[in-house]
């Protein structure tokens, strides 16, 4: 069964990474290192990406004249989305397990951010067998 796991965040929320020291950032980023690496190990990990920042997301809507009509940034959003873990897994516990340990990656001074991870199977063809 396929997942994707979303790693959402608040504008505050992305905001605040910025102040984390170093030590915090590379703490947290290791942990997240592992976790794919394990998933690249056991043949789970389908892709992982970070995605650019709320300051560069774009809305569009249709085309006007053939250009696509867009409404820029989403001031008016709350969460928006930092990037996702494509899996490929054997059950929806596996997957679950998989969006806590990203969720309970440290943050600063080692207190796990408890990030919100939304878990959603991608409908189509596993190559896993249940």
């Amino acid at each position: 069964m396929k997942y994707i796991l979303l790693m959402t965040g608040t504008r505050a929320g992305v905001s605040t990474y910025q102040t984390w020291t170093r030590a915090d950032a590379d703490a947290h980023m290791a942990v997240l290192k592992t976790i794919n690496k394990e998933l690249t190990e056991t043949g789970e990990l389908v892709g992982v990406e970070g995605l650019g920042g709320p300051d560069q997301a774009r809305l569009v809507r249709g085309l006007k004249g053939g250009v696509p009509v867009t409404d820029g940034i989403f001031p008016e959003s709350k969460e928006f989305l930092l990037g996702y873990w494509m899996v490929d897994v054997n059950s929806p516990e596996r997957a679950l397990e998989i969006a806590g340990r990203i969720s309970a990656a440290p943050g600063p001074g080692g207190v796990p951010t408890n990030m919100p991870i939304e878990v959603r199977q991608v409908m189509g063809v596993s190559t896993k067998s249940s």
